[in-house]
């Protein structure tokens, strides 16, 4: 059965953009969710008086929240749709923004950072799906990439909005506004886009390949009509059709579907774990989680370590700027395999970097001209991470599953990559203890191995139609 009708027929039009746009805005907020701790660290550290390990858990709580909501996302889209459990983790963030930066204990604020992951979760799963059917396929990488730029622009504004309220209070420890200490309004402000989220997801359309599974073809054609701008009929008969067949309407979805002769899973699945989990094992996390006190720790002022971060985090924007550029015209696997090795590289840099820091009364102290070394590997670091592995991961999962698994795949390995988020960002600090060279050493080699993976298993999906996709 030819494809090709539809694909031709199918235009990026202005309404499309937008859609994906407003969809993508789960993506702000999961970025800003995720980085807004980072300036909280210290401050929640002195606040409660958390060993090391404390504070790797409190940092890391919400991943597990977000692991959580990233398994039930699937199921929820498949049976409810794609924009009502948009609006469900619009929902979780708001409230969680709340709790947080209102919390009277610890443990109060690792129950609301666990509710914001739940939300930040299945913000992580439905968002590229949803862009992904939404989108034609010659722009589909392009669009897909918007996920990752709304989290880096998201990670941005979280970093921006700890340093300007950390600066303006004179500390994140200290009292800001009606008596709260600066750390909690960097959780609170958080609750104004969770809103503008929740308001906007109610002006999207419901996705053609939800609606088709439901049976409601008639609404499906609408929607390609208005969102593609279909306007030939056999076009959208024959894409209807595609859809269709692809779906296997008379099989519900479920877990089942994923087992494969290989582990118990079938080898695409296998794949988009990995792709997960590498992205998370080479420590980019680390980077926007904790420089802030890296940076403190080894001899920068709590005012330049937050400035350096924000400088690190517009970097990421830009280059992630330059991926969706490049996306469709390269694609995705040399991009993958460009970002390892750079990535390899510089983590390198940074372990060797920090095997010359010297402990003092207050810490560590890196001295001249390793300090300016590791900023400016850490920042290459970022570069090469944000030209490949943070949006490319995110577009591959949107659209390598094959249409009758894609969003229950993409839960399961969705989750996959916030436990292994949640791992590395809750052993950091210990890490940290016994070593910054061996930690950067640990993921410069999962770099290294993520080269080979990529090389060998990940198939390129560039200009393909995701009824093309194969298991």
């Amino acid at each position: 059965m030819s494809t090709a009708a539809p694909a031709i027929e199918q235009h990026a039009t202005l309404r499309v953009l937008l859609i994906s746009a407003c969809a993508a805005l789960g993506g702000f907020l999961f970025g800003y969710d995720t980085a807004v701790i980072n300036g909280a660290v210290d401050a929640i550290r002195g606040e409660f008086g958390l060993s090391a390990s404390a504070t790797g858990f409190a940092v890391s709580c919400a991943l597990l929240g977000s692991a959580l909501g990233a398994w039930y996302a699937g199921p929820l889209a498949d049976r409810f749709g794609r924009v009502h459990t948009m609006r469900v983790a619009a929902a979780f963030l708001a409230v969680s923004a709340l709790g947080a930066g209102l919390a009277f204990g610890v443990w109060d604020l690792i129950l609301w950072r666990v509710v914001g992951g739940i939300g930040v979760g299945v913000a992580s799963v439905i968002a590229p799906t949803y862009i992904a059917e939404i989108s034609p396929a010659h722009v589909r990488g392009r669009l897909g990439s918007m996920q990752q730029l709304a989290i880096v622009l998201g990670i941005f504004a979280s970093l921006l909005a700890d340093a300007w309220l950390a600066n303006t209070a004179g500390g994140a420890a200290q009292p800001l506004w009606f008596g709260l200490d600066a750390w909690r309004w960097m959780f609170l402000v958080a609750v104004v886009p969770a809103l503008i989220y929740g308001a906007l997801v109610f002006g999207v359309p419901e996705s053609p390949r939800h609606l088709v599974a439901k049976g409601r073809l008639d609404q499906a054609k609408r929607v390609l009509r208005d969102v593609l701008d279909m306007r030939s009929e056999p076009a959208l008969d024959a894409k209807i059709a595609d859809i269709r067949d692809s779906l296997k309407l008379e099989y519900v979805p479920r877990l089942a579907d994923l087992r494969g002769p290989r582990m118990g899973l079938l080898p695409i699945v296998w794949v988009g774990i990995l792709l997960s989990v590498f992205q998370q094992f080479v420590g980019i996390n680390v980077i926007f989680y904790y420089s802030s006190t890296l940076w403190h720790s080894v001899g920068f002022s709590e005012s330049d370590a937050f400035s350096i971060t924000v400088a690190t985090s517009i970097v990421n924007v830009l280059v992630t700027l330059v991926a969706i550029a490049l996306v469709d015209k390269v694609g995705r696997k040399p991009l993958l395999l460009v970002g390892s090795a750079g990535m390899a590289v510089t983590l390198g840099a940074m372990a060797l970097c920090f095997s010359h820091a010297a402990a003092t009364a207050d810490g560590l102290s890196l001295p001249a001209p390793w300090n300016m070394v590791a900023l400016v590997s850490a920042n290459l670091y970022v570069v090469f991470f944000g030209l490949s592995w943070g949006p490319m991961v995110w577009v591959l999962l949107g659209e390598m599953f094959p249409n009758r698994i894609r969003a229950i795949a993409l839960a399961v390995a969705a989750s996959a990559q916030w436990l292994a988020n949640f791992v590395i960002t809750a052993t950091f600090p210990d890490l940290a203890e016994i070593g910054l060279p061996f930690a950067y050493g640990l993921y410069a080699t999962f770099a290294v191995i993520s080269f080979v993976f990529v090389h060998r298993a990940v198939r390129e999906t560039k200009g393909m139609e995701l009824e093309q996709m194969t298991g």
